[in-house]
């Protein structure tokens, strides 16, 4: 066994190469750790970038295919507005002048149709005491045009059993029906007819509440002659008035009973070959009925 004794002069550097292999290791150390730091950092963002390039070959994978569709076949019966409706009312009432001779009449309407196109039929059938039953009754076709307005183009038959010819008259129909500013439901129609006849009518009446079942509807109804030069003509400018109010109640949205209380006038006949002038006739109205809707 050999024992070296050290130097003075490798005592010396001890401490030297003691402190260079301390410094040594600690460089190591650190460096070893900034690589660990260094790997964790880009680790996620490599997956991420791998996450990213998968959904996207996903994405463009799974991208929806665009197909042209025909609107022109596609069916829109059963959309809003394609529906069909129907509907109907029929209005009985007797009323009484100031002159104590009474009338009856009825008034049937009923339309069906979809909220564009409707056909409408109206009938109206009057039979004044000691007077023959007079008929009026129209057929006319709808299109809406606007909000609440439809114009209305069809025909219309009269029935006048009280002249001896020319009972049946004919004429052409075109007007307007629809809801007027303030709720006024407005029917607004000119007639030309043979023989020149040319009239106008207007019909405007709106609903006020009392309570949801006692309603008083104002309303004004009109006939004006802009030209007549038939057998039994009528004279020129307005050729009946009526207007009034009726106070209904509602029985229920199908039964309604009211009453009626108007002012009426009527302007006469022209004297031709087959008739004698007549004169004006103007008083008030009394009458009662009930309105049926189904």
């Amino acid at each position: 066994m050999y024992i070296i004794k050290p130097t003075p002069e490798i005592k010396r550097h001890v401490p030297l190469l003691l402190m260079g292999g301390m410094i040594c290791c600690l460089s190591a150390v650190a460096y070893a750790h900034e690589e660990h730091n260094h790997m964790t950092d880009e680790q996620p963002v490599m997956q991420m970038d791998a996450s990213s390039a998968m959904q996207h070959e996903q994405h463009q994978v799974a991208s929806p295919v665009k197909v042209e569709v025909d609107h022109a076949q596609h069916d829109h019966h059963r959309e809003h507005g394609g529906q069909i409706y129907q509907a109907a009312s029929l209005e009985n009432a007797w009323t009484v002048d100031d002159h104590g001779r009474g009338s009856a009449s009825s008034k049937l309407k009923t339309w069906v149709g979809t909220d564009e196109h409707k056909v409408f039929i109206k009938a109206h059938v009057e039979k004044a005491e000691s007077e023959r039953t007079q008929t009026d009754a129209m057929a006319l076709y709808s299109r809406s045009i606007a909000d609440f307005w439809d114009v209305q183009v069809g025909a219309r038959h009269q029935y006048q059993p009280e002249q001896w010819q020319d009972k049946n008259q004919w004429s052409a129909v075109v007007g307007l029906h629809g809801l007027a500013p303030y709720f006024f439901e407005t029917k607004a129609y000119l007639y030309a007819g043979q023989d020149q006849r040319w009239q106008f009518s207007l019909e405007t009446s709106r609903d006020v509440l009392f309570t949801q079942k006692l309603i008083a509807q104002p309303y004004l109804n009109a006939d004006l002659v802009l030209n007549d030069q038939s057998k039994y003509a009528q004279k020129s400018g307005v050729s009946k008035l009526q207007t009034g109010v009726q106070i209904r109640y509602e029985i229920n949205k199908k039964v309604m009973p009211f009453i009626d209380l108007a002012y009426a006038y009527h302007q006469g006949n022209k004297q031709t070959a087959w008739q004698m002038a007549s004169g004006r006739e103007q008083g008030g109205l009394y009458g009662a009925g009930l309105t049926l809707k189904f």
